[in-house]
């Protein structure tokens, strides 16, 4: 008995030092990547559908929306992508200074952290939902998210605990962005005849914002949906969470769209459909996938349920 018992003991302190050197570990390594960057590389810009433009870097995403009275822009990237946007939106014939509105999909630094240096370019306002507002205007401090969900694998606690080591050194952190207005669910944000409605779909993030609004183009309405992530990540969870999602299924499965973008661009296929467009006797057709937008939403909850993270 006393052997079992120390023998348990020891494997104990064992693991204990491995997960400890191993979280140092990739402390280290993560302070080095934040100091040389987030890699992200320019990407062509696009024309999706009539005044709605690709502009984003080529994972990272960023949406520009034209109109008469002003622009709106959806998302900023990490902390070193605005350049990649900012001259994108040059190439396309437009004048980031023409941006009245930023708006944001979530807080996390590889979408909020170009923000800042956005709406200093562009004088632009920007908006927020009230849980993810908190986080931009500290610069990705987010206390209410946890490491712990409860049940984690040993493996899954250092993930965790190394991505909020990451924060405590401030490697996560990104330039606080100034919030000039919170919106709440179902509120629509517009700028002349540009109207977006924000949807909050909770999980990834409290605040993980999805917006909905319309294009026309030549005869026909086309409903477009940029969904916020639906994934679970590994070192961000709260006690409401399961919650959120299955909420965020019911309105994000409830939504028309006739085309879907995420924050991602792998995860809606930028590429493939941009070069689809290219030779299309209809250039926009390669953009419509409804399927693929059910199949988005149809991933994530077979994901969730079968409790994966990322």
């Amino acid at each position: 008995m006393e052997h079992r018992v120390l023998s348990h003991f020891t494997k104990q302190r064992w693991l204990i030092l491995l997960l400890g050197l191993a979280a140092v570990g990739a402390v280290f390594v993560l302070r080095v990547w934040a100091r040389n960057g987030s890699g992200q590389q320019p990407a062509e810009p696009f024309q999706i559908a009539s005044n709605f433009y690709y502009v984003g870097a080529n994972d990272v995403t960023s949406f520009l929306i034209t109109g008469p009275e002003g622009h709106v822009l959806i998302d900023g990237g990490y902390s070193d992508t605005p350049p990649l946007v900012l001259a994108s939106i040059a190439r396309l014939g437009f004048d980031i200074r023409d941006v009245k509105v930023l708006l944001n999909s979530e807080p996390h630094m590889d979408h909020a952290g170009g923000l800042s240096a956005l709406q200093q370019a562009s004088g632009g306002e920007l908006w927020a939902s009230e849980a993810s507002a908190n986080v931009i205007a500290s610069g990705g401090d987010d206390a209410s998210m946890s490491v712990f969900g409860g049940g984690e694998k040993p493996a899954a606690v250092l993930v965790g605990l190394a991505l909020h080591a990451f924060s405590w050194i401030g490697a996560g952190s990104y330039p606080p962005a100034r919030v000039d207005h919170r919106f709440k669910d179902g509120d629509t944000i517009r700028v002349g005849p540009i109207a977006l409605t924000a949807h909050i779909t909770g999980g990834h993030t409290r605040g993980c914002t999805s917006w909905s609004f319309k294009v026309r183009d030549r005869d026909r309405d086309l409903d477009v949906v940029s969904a916020c992530s639906l994934k679970v990540a590994l070192g961000a969870r709260y006690p409401e969470q399961g919650t959120d999602l299955e909420r965020s299924f019911r309105v994000l499965r409830n939504l028309p769209a006739d085309i879907w973008v995420t924050s991602h661009a792998r995860w809606w296929g930028r590429y493939p459909k941009f070069v689809a467009s290219t030779t299309a006797k209809d250039p926009v057709e390669p953009f419509i996938d409804p399927e693929g937008y059910r199949a988005y939403i149809d991933t994530a909850e077979a994901e969730f349920r079968a409790g994966r993270t990322y």
